[in-house]
């Protein structure tokens, strides 16, 4: 572990005697907040461990680094060997979307309730029969859903959004940026796309509550979750090059009942599957079968600081 401590891929934590410590820096403080709030939720309950938390977007362990470095990432390949945890977004630390989320996603318990009473007043029979997409243009792998729509508007609605990195509309295809759209207005559309960000996309569970049908583009981007989410039986796979979106778009459009089929258990599947109790419980469990393969006791280190619950923060 020492070793591990001393690359700096991550962010040293200590649990000793029921308490949390840290090391006094961390790159991106909201991010380790949102982990210290489950840490600290379950501090009685957890035993002496201490572990590396990288809060960075990307993975730090490739597969040829060896001995293995045992370090929590939110979201892997194959490719890597760190451990996946829940990322800080359920809690705090969020991408920022301007304007609209201006300190990121906010917490998922709310978003949930948000999200379910939107999906109430689009249910199936309501929404558009069509692809939506907003998103900035993070990746070039992206184009060729927002040139569908240009062409075809009728089958899908997908255009760029601005964000920090945008110049000119050359960042956005050739157009003006389009509007940013809150998440509980995507549920007026049966279909809503989901892309890797960096890594993983945080939008990826939000989406399936609006009771739509989420088209999944590619699958090498992991979160802790997403083994437990069966392709035709909770989303629709893309495959990566989008090759297959315009038929898969149209295969639903006249296939309604089955689509609806999907949806319907895609929601079922976060809403009974990701409440924050199960996130919690992830943690533990975790945290608990890491502490068996630590080969010593933690021994803490006295200048690092003592973490305490903070109050809870109550908006999106």
């Amino acid at each position: 572990m020492a070793w591990t401590v001393e690359r700096g891929v991550g962010t040293h934590y200590q649990i000793i005697g029921h308490k949390l410590y840290r090391e006094r820096q961390c790159m991106f403080p909201a991010r380790c907040s949102g982990v210290e709030h489950f840490l600290l939720e379950l501090i009685d309950r957890l035993p002496d461990v201490e572990m590396v938390v990288n809060v960075r977007d990307y993975p730090q362990v490739p597969k040829w680094v060896q001995p293995t470095l045992p370090v929590f990432s939110f979201s892997k390949t194959s490719d890597y060997q760190d451990i996946m945890y829940p990322a800080w977004t359920f809690w705090e630390g969020g991408p920022a979307v301007w304007p609209i989320y201006p300190t990121g996603l906010g917490r998922w318990d709310l978003m949930r309730d948000d999200l379910a009473k939107s999906a109430a007043q689009w249910p199936w029979k309501n929404k558009e029969s069509k692809g939506f997409f907003r998103g900035s243009r993070t990746s070039s792998e992206r184009d060729p859903l927002v040139v569908l729509s240009r062409e075809m508007p009728d089958l899908v609605d997908a255009e760029y959004t601005k964000n920090q990195a945008w110049k000119s509309d050359k960042d956005t295809l050739g157009r003006a940026p389009a509007k940013e759209i809150p998440l509980v207005d995507h549920c007026k559309y049966k279909y809503l796309f989901n892309f890797r960000g960096v890594a993983a996309s945080f939008r990826f569970k939000h989406l399936f509550l609006c009771g739509s049908l989420v088209f999944h583009v590619g699958d090498q981007w992991q979160e802790f979750f997403y083994p437990q989410l069966q392709p035709w039986v909770h989303y629709v796979p893309v495959k990566q090059d989008l090759s297959d979106v315009r038929e898969l778009l149209e295969f639903v459009q006249e296939n309604d009942a089955i689509a609806e089929e999907i949806a319907i258990r895609g929601m079922e599947f976060i809403l009974e599957n990701l409440q924050m109790q199960d996130i919690s419980c992830y943690w533990e469990r975790l945290l608990t079968e890491f502490s068996r393969l630590l080969t010593s006791p933690p021994q803490r280190r006295q200048h690092y600081t003592h973490i305490l619950s903070q109050p809870p923060k109550t908006e999106l």
